[in-house]
């Protein structure tokens, strides 16, 4: 057994075998409608996973009741009437091999009024800061005892629903500070009563939903997944967290998902989907030391898209299945790849995804335009039987390669010595979509993109420069145009020798780099599309009988989501407009 294999085992949650131990953890997506019914792009979506080879599909977090909802657009379940499309979701999933799981969670405090039209509970009323879409001051009602039964209740009705909709697994979710959540951290319960105060107490509320759906709905395992340490000072410690994460499975969870991080965690609330700068598998010591406490599988999560270190993970025993949340939206068939010994589109964890969502838009992600586009093409529609020439090896000219490659006869041509053209450059700048940047991150993205494209025959020709009369060019049958964008006048040496000093990642860099409009410029405005001027150097005129297209940078300085999406577009040859 190789290493890798050890992802590919079959596991036991309650009497549910999973094929093997990839998880999709849950991630709102927002392709519901308003109302929270499931849509065709909701179903799509989550096909792609489980085709794509995820052991255990977890769909997106629904609340239980109307005043748990915190997203316009999220899933729902509350009621029947949500049942015929969350049936659909299951069946599509099922049909791919996979088991289906589904978050129920209430946002508590943060489901806001103008979402749910109703008044939001918490376990206190202390104010709370919540962004979604823009930022507000929360303002929630104290739950009652007999507020807290019907919530209890409301949660079991759920599962109930769930189980009627053919789902093999609910999870609860008392993480991430929603309601469970907000009765176990002592910043956000204040109360004297049978539900506040010590630890025994903070808990109750979270092991009464989950003993009562085990009582009510027998035949459904339950996972339960918990933040053990919520990263901020007057937040749940992780002694906590940990003892909560024991009695939860001695209460008759089937397995304990463990991850970290709340709104409030310091320094930021990204500390919960932790981005690049933070080291791959940040979660592991804590579901190690669960694992260690505990005798139901033990699911982590947290930086574990490289399959090295998910494998490792499993291999040092320091969970039983792994959960990758990002990495699945950036590569849908991430499993299916790592099991045949493909390389994987590498996720940047860049954060696009969630903040683009938390910002009001659909899940959509920088380096898979497909997101949520999964029911408009196939990846193997384009171009058949044709020699290209791509010029430039960025990331869109290798997005493209990658993607016709193996129906048609593909070379790169790039003028630098290796792959990645100024994206190898990305990690020196203070951030990258809004998060700080980290070199190795597009250097693994580049690496594993080049590796694709060589695997299924392209052919390189760096350190190479062509002219209109070279023979590559004339035998072509497609240009694409990838080289990319300048920076105009002569500062392109002094932004290189600025990004290569590491200034710009000093407190003073930093503080410069803040400015929205300095960024634009620097990454935008400064620089000028190469893809006319490269056109008239190799002579490719309008009427030219080669076809000609022009991508990324080279047609307009952008961002790297645009670069991207447009090399997808001209290799799938289609007219959808992806989502941003």
């Amino acid at each position: 057994m190789g290493p890798a294999d050890l992802l590919f085992r079959p596991i036991r949650i309650g009497a549910v075998e999973i094929p093997n131990r990839i998880v999709l953890p849950s991630m709102t997506t927002r392709y519901a409608t308003r109302e929270g019914f499931a849509t065709d792009e909701t179903v799509g979506y989550y096909r792609a996973r489980a085709r794509g080879g995820v052991g255990l599909v977890t769909v997106e977090m629904a609340a239980p009741e109307v005043a748990g909802r915190h997203r316009f657009h999220e899933l729902g379940i509350y009621d029947d009437k949500f049942l015929p499309g969350l049936t659909r979701i299951v069946e599509a999933i099922h049909a791919e091999g996979a088991r289906a799981s589904i978050q129920l969670g209430h946002g508590g405090s943060r489901a806001r009024r103008a979402v749910s039209g109703t008044q939001p509970v918490s376990a206190s009323s202390m104010p709370v800061p919540v962004f979604e879409i823009e930022h507000e001051i929360a303002r929630p009602e104290a739950m009652t005892e007999s507020r807290i039964d019907e919530a209890v209740r409301a949660f079991v009705d759920a599962a109930r629903r769930a189980r009627t909709a053919g789902f093999d697994v609910v999870e609860l979710h008392a993480s991430h500070g929603y309601l469970i959540s907000q009765f176990l951290c002592p910043a956000e319960n204040d109360r004297t009563d049978a539900y506040g105060g010590s630890l025994e107490n903070r808990a109750r509320f979270g092991l009464r939903i989950l003993t009562a759906v085990k009582a009510e709905v027998p035949d459904l395992p339950v996972i339960f997944r918990i933040t053990v340490d919520d990263l901020f000072p007057e937040g749940l410690p992780f002694a906590e967290g940990l003892q909560v994460a024991i009695w939860a499975a001695e209460a008759g969870a089937d397995a304990i998902s463990v991850t970290a991080g709340h709104y409030r965690s310091v320094p930021g609330a990204e500390r919960m989907i932790p981005p690049m700068a933070y080291p791959d598998g940040a979660f592991l010591d804590y579901a190690a030391a669960v694992k260690k406490e505990v005798q139901v599988p033990v699911i982590g999560v947290g930086r574990l898209g490289n399959p090295a270190v998910a494998t490792a993970a499993l291999a040092e025993e320091k969970l039983d299945l792994v959960a990758i949340g990002r990495p699945l939206i950036a590569d849908a068939a991430w499993p299916e790849k790592v099991r045949d010994g493909r390389p994987v589109r590498r996720c940047l964890a860049c954060n696009h995804c969630v903040n683009n969502m938390r910002g009001g838009n659909v899940l959509s992600c920088v380096v898979n335009p497909l997101t949520g586009h999964e029911n408009d093409f196939r990846e193997e529609s384009g171009p058949r039987g044709r020699r290209i020439i791509v010029i430039g090896a960025g990331p869109a000219g290798l997005s493209y390669a990658a993607l016709v490659a193996g129906r048609n006869e593909v070379t790169v041509v790039e003028s630098e010595s290796r792959a990645g053209g100024a994206f190898r450059w990305t990690g020196k700048a203070p951030l990258f979509n809004d998060v700080e940047a980290a070199d190795g991150t597009f250097e693994a993205y580049i690496d594993e993109l080049e590796r694709e494209c060589r695997r299924l025959g392209v052919g390189f020709r760096f350190g190479t420069r062509l002219t209109r009369d070279s023979p590559l060019l004339a035998e072509a049958d497609t240009v694409v145009l990838a080289t990319g964008a300048r920076y105009r006048g002569r500062t392109g040496p002094l932004v290189r020798a600025l990004l290569r000093s590491g200034r710009l990642k000093s407190p003073t860099g930093r503080r410069i780099f803040a400015d929205p409009r300095l960024r634009a410029l620097f990454y935008h405005r400064a620089r000028a599309a190469t893809g006319a001027s490269v056109q008239r150097e190799l002579g490719l005129a309008a009427d030219d009988p080669r076809e000609v297209i022009v991508i990324g940078d080279a047609a307009a300085p952008g961002k790297a989501r645009e670069a991207i999406s447009s090399a997808f577009a001209a290799a799938l040859d289609t007219k959808v407009e992806f989502r941003r």
